[in-house]
């Protein structure tokens, strides 16, 4: 194929912030509040507001990131984090603007986190005490006219604030390195606590194994969020009655960036920002508009030849189809133009496959503000949208090979098929488990009257299931003592091609340690599906065949026939399941070409990429067809 493709430009606007004309702006983050302004961070820039977010002013315009404002205690300066001087250090501007005053210069990345009480020093983590190492952080304080920090008798901690007093912290040890797992429940979820810095003592807030961050002083009460009702909340923990109280309810969006200032608190939620004056308000969103020069937001061309998501082939090859930075183009193997179906700069369209026929493309688009499926013919011309029910993510579309039908799968690890003339999509299965390994996907037979899938089973393994469209019903084909993935059909409809592991069992536990190095063999099978065929793989014999005039002139016709019904006899299927004479090895990603031929990869250990193979059923043996690729179509 040409590499046409490679100078591909699409128009892109930014739309996710369009402030030179939009009535309020959002993705606003990291904010924090004093008696009379607001800071956040826009666009790695520090800005600020009046106390009721109006006009917005740019405090740092530097091309690097600016990030984690806080006011000073008389609300006069911010200190910050920024890249300035190619490090990630303290810096300090005065509200009103003007330059940055670098305040730490250590190597190590410098993390800004506050202020003593007093306002004489700038509180900041750093891991500058275990260096070469790093990752625990730890806080120092630095005065306005130092230039050697102090460090706070706390061994670790990585975001925290004084109290009123000055002699407590309220802090949390860990910083989670995935914040945004939701309800996340595991090692990296750490208890809040509060320090007596003169005594060292140390109590634990109440905790049950919730991710609780942010956590902020005012007065006798502490402030923190928590994911303890499943959606990150501001929470309040009263420090005379340690009593425990959930301050806002938020469902849709978690709460982000909580701070606390002037007697008030700030936090992000859903793009926007919020404050709450304690003990009984009710959160009241800022409605904040940011005007400046961004280049970045400005409509430009950008090459997106490095940005290919997904691909497909037209049934000939004459052109093949590529989702790239939210748009569909067709790029021809030899002659002709790139094509751009969809132009949609606003648009997030995905996923585009060619229909088998070579009449329609199909592809998901957001165009309506959730994704819909969307059928064009090859020009993206003659579109009409399917409504898809509980709109999400989807993945992986396959076009039956009629080309009547598409299934698909959601973020749900739900697997669909839609009828293209109209209709709504029918639920075939669901995989069961949230499981970070997709492996339900779509397999059409040659008859487009079944489709093949995997799920996982209560053991954590994967069975093979083959769903009628007759009937409306699934059927499971392999006994679940192994872990089957990657169906293919042959072209013949006799068989189904599939791998199998039967080492995976440390596996299963896929958030156990134990089983990180542990390899995974796969060997490849095959169900014969009619219970009348004879096994492919009977030892062989030369004899010589003797044709009767009928069958030559069968054999002729065959080509011109049309594709056979697939039979599925299931009663003895378990026994009609055969092992390919390949050595078990680390294959991949079965794909079947014509009938009796089948392509897989192969992982080999400490050799880059994969090795694509094709295996003749006809002559028992495999051979090598490319190797350092990614995958194959």
């Amino acid at each position: 194929m040409q590499r046409t493709y490679i100078t591909m430009l699409t128009l892109l606007c930014m739309v996710f912030s369009l402030p030179l004309w939009a009535d309020e702006t959002r993705l606003l983050r990291q904010p924090d509040i004093s008696e009379t302004h607001v800071a956040f961070v826009y666009g790695n820039d520090i800005w600020v507001t009046d106390h009721d977010g109006q006009n917005a002013k740019r405090l740092t315009s530097f091309p690097g990131t600016e990030a984690h404002p806080h006011f000073s205690p008389d609300g006069q300066h911010i200190a910050f984090t920024a890249e300035y001087d190619g490090n990630t250090d303290v810096y300090l501007v005065p509200v009103q603007g003007g330059e940055p005053q670098r305040r730490t210069w250590h190597p190590a990345v410098d993390r800004v986190r506050g202020w003593t009480p007093d306002g004489q020093r700038i509180v900041f983590a750093s891991v500058r005490h275990n260096a070469p190492v790093g990752g625990l952080f730890k806080f120092w304080t630095i005065a306005l006219d130092e230039k050697m920090p102090q460090p706070l008798p706390i061994p670790r901690i990585a975001e925290g604030q004084y109290a009123p007093d000055g002699r407590h912290m309220v802090y949390q040890k860990i910083f989670p390195w995935e914040s945004e797992w939701r309800n996340y429940r595991g090692g990296q979820t750490d208890p809040i606590r509060i320090i007596d810095l003169q005594t060292l003592d140390v109590q634990k807030l109440p905790w049950d194994g919730s991710n609780d961050k942010n956590p902020v002083w005012i007065g006798d009460m502490v402030y923190f969020l928590s994911d303890r009702d499943y959606a990150m909340n501001v929470w309040s923990y009263h420090t005379p009655s340690q009593e425990l109280t959930q301050v806002t309810f938020f469902e849709t969006f978690d709460c982000k960036h909580l701070e606390a200032g002037g007697g008030q608190l700030i936090f992000e939620n859903g793009g926007y920002l919020y404050t709450l004056q304690p003990p009984s308000g009710e959160p009241q969103k800022l409605s904040i508009t940011v005007r400046g020069d961004f280049p970045w937001a400005r409509t430009h061309w950008e090459k997106v030849a490095s940005s290919i998501n997904t691909f497909a082939l037209s049934p000939s090859g004459k052109r093949a189809v590529f989702e790239a930075r939210g748009d569909i183009f067709t790029v021809p193997a030899e002659k002709g133009d790139v094509r751009n179906l969809t132009a949609s700069s606003a648009v997030a369209d995905r996923n585009a496959v060619w229909s088998p026929d070579g009449k329609h493309i199909s592809w998901f688009s957001d165009a309506s503000g959730e994704y819909q499926l969307i059928i064009a013919d090859q020009f993206g011309q003659n579109q009409r949208t399917i409504e898809l029910p509980d709109p999400t993510f989807y993945y992986t579309p396959q076009w039956s090979p009629d080309s009547k039908y598409i299934s698909y799968t959601d973020a749900d690890r739900n697997l669909w098929v839609v009828d293209v003339q109209g209709g709504p999509p029918t639920l075939i299965d669901n995989s069961g488990f949230a499981h970070p390994q997709r492996t339900i996907y779509p397999e059409w037979s040659p008859d487009s009257k079944w489709i093949a899938y995997t799920k996982r089973l209560t053991n954590q393994y994967n069975a093979v299931f083959v769903y009628s469209l007759e009937k409306n019903r699934s059927y499971r084909l392999t006994d679940g003592l192994s872990n089957c993935t990657s169906p293919a059909w042959d072209a013949g409809g006799k068989y189904l091609y599939f791998l199998a592991s039967t080492n995976y069992g440390l596996n299963v536990g896929w958030l156990d340690l134990s089983s990180l190095e542990r390899p995974i063999r796969r060997a490849i099978y095959m169900a014969v599906l009619p219970s009348d065929e004879p096994s492919p793989l009977l030892p062989e014999s030369d004899d010589e065949a003797v044709k009767e005039a009928d069958e030559e002139e069968k054999a002729n016709d065959k080509e011109d026939k049309d594709t056979q019904p697939v039979t599925i006899d299931l009663d003895g299927i378990d026994q009609r399941i055969l092992a390919l004479d390949l050595e078990p090895r680390d294959y991949r990603d079965l794909q079947a070409g014509k009938e009796g031929t089948l392509f897989y990869l192969e992982s080999v250990p400490h050799e880059k990429g994969l090795k694509l193979h094709r295996y003749s059923l006809k002559d028992r043996e495999t051979k090598e067809v490319i190797s350092g690729i990614r995958s194959y179509m």
